[in-house]
């Protein structure tokens, strides 16, 4: 399989990344915003997404820019925020019919990216602010976001996790902002930030569709050029650290299930040589349904209503969640932590290996199909500063051996286990 080419341009402010490709009848268009991961900014940065995508000067209310849309043939927009390592991204989507497949006058293309223009650049505003409806209304939204986060036990577990094992780092920073932060946030404090963030945040936008490449650089040129210089495009060195003594962490809220999560630090980062062992690593011990976490904690002992691992790439992390009744919690934790110690020795097939493999390659081949999908595989190349084509990440993976598997499960530190379980008797 091969990944359509990309041509990367340094623009006036940004860089443009166009994939031409015949296989889809739609045109999709991506800008990621990127930042410093920061508790300073990292509320504004959650609630603006939100508010930037609901009124513009030419289309001041919600109802008339989604109007504008639905005109465009239903074009869909949508904006959201994440950390990737210790970056923070803002990301905006949009996907607008081919002008090739309808018998329309003028460039839907063109009328899709005056609108993103709009939403991007002149945003509706009041009073140096936002629009105050929206910004009270988006800020509420935000503040039941944050508040019900702990009403779901495996995303406050996860972020209590975060909260011990990366306190002091920036990666520790709640992606939904703080709500003591939020509280004293005003329009005008909000407004003031997005104009240092539009100027200033590095920006990468790709285009994916068929369409000649002169004419995206040309529309590209008129929507999305700034004054700014653009920064260099490589990605900041999340930070690392060795670990001597692993912590063990347990706390108590009304809950009938426990969730047992486990960080580890697995010393890799995307695009590293051994990048491509630990994701046959991570395959082998919780990324799958036939991975030892699964079958071994919830299949053989059933110890986990649920079991498996995944790692952030950009930070050199490793997770395992599960959920598990509370007073199972020293026997999951030892046989969790020896899923990975059987990696170690070896207790493993190459038929594993190889069914690792592949599963993964099917996985990526499927992201790959859809537009966005890829956008984000070749984004994650872009914050890492390395390229590599479809066909030798393919490569790359299948070169991978039992012996490396071992050495990277060698390689990855224990970290922090971390349980939440219910109140004991006598706590209040």
């Amino acid at each position: 399989m091969k990944i359509a080419k990309q041509y990367t341009k340094e623009m006036q402010g940004y860089r443009l990344h166009v994939l031409p490709s015949n296989k889809y009848k739609t045109i999709s268009i991506v800008v990621k915003l990127k930042s410093v991961l920061s508790k300073e900014t990292i509320t504004k940065r959650a609630l603006l997404p939100n508010v930037l995508q609901k009124a513009t000067a030419s289309y001041p209310s919600s109802r008339q820019l989604q109007g504008a849309l639905e005109d465009l043939y239903g074009t869909g927009l949508s904006a959201d925020a994440a950390k990737k390592g210790e970056s923070h991204i803002l990301t905006f989507r949009m996907e607008v019919v081919n002008d090739r497949y309808l018998k329309e006058e003028g460039s839907l293309l063109e009328k899709a990216l005056h609108i993103l223009h709009e939403v991007l650049y002149h945003p509706e505003k009041e009073e140096g602010g936002f629009l105050t409806a929206v910004f009270e209304r988006e800020k509420e939204t935000l503040r039941q976001r944050i508040n019900s986060v702990k009403d779901d036990k495996m995303s406050y577990a996860n972020i209590r996790l975060m909260d011990h094992m990366c306190e002091g780092e920036a990666y520790g920073v709640h992606a939904h902002g703080d709500s003591e932060d939020l509280e004293s946030l005003s329009n005008e404090d909000l407004f003031t930030y997005y104009k240092d963030m539009i100027e200033k945040d590095d920006m990468d936008v790709y285009i994916t569709g068929d369409i000649p490449r002169e004419e995206v650089e040309e529309l590209s040129d008129r929507y999305f050029s700034r004054e700014s210089e653009q920064a260099s495009g490589e990605g900041w060195q999340a930070s690392d650290k060795q670990i001597e003594t692993p912590r063990e962490v347990i706390e108590h809220e009304e809950m009938s299930q426990g969730k047992l999560h486990i960080g580890f630090r697995t010393h890799t980062l995307f695009g590293e040589e051994d990048y491509y062992p630990l994701q046959v690593f991570n395959g082998i011990f919780g990324g799958f349904p036939s991975s030892k976490l699964f079958m071994n904690v919830r299949e053989k002992h059933s110890l986990a209503y649920y079991a498996a691992s995944r790692f952030e790439s950009h930070k050199g992390l490793l997770f395992v969640f599960s959920g598990i009744d509370p007073n199972d919690y020293e026997q999951a934790k030892t046989i969790i932590l020896d899923q990975k110690e059987a990696i170690e020795t070896g207790e493993f097939t190459e038929e594993e290996v190889d069914e690792a493999k592949q599963q993964i390659i099917h996985q990526l081949k499927e992201t790959m199909e859809h537009p966005y999908g890829l956008v984000e595989i070749l984004y994650h190349q872009q914050l890492s500063g390395k390229s590599i084509s479809a066909d030798e990440l393919f490569e790359r993976l299948e070169q991978v051996t039992r012996k490396d598997v071992i050495r990277i499960a060698k390689k990855i530190q224990l970290d922090t286990i971390y349980f939440l379980t219910s109140k004991e008797k006598g706590d209040s």
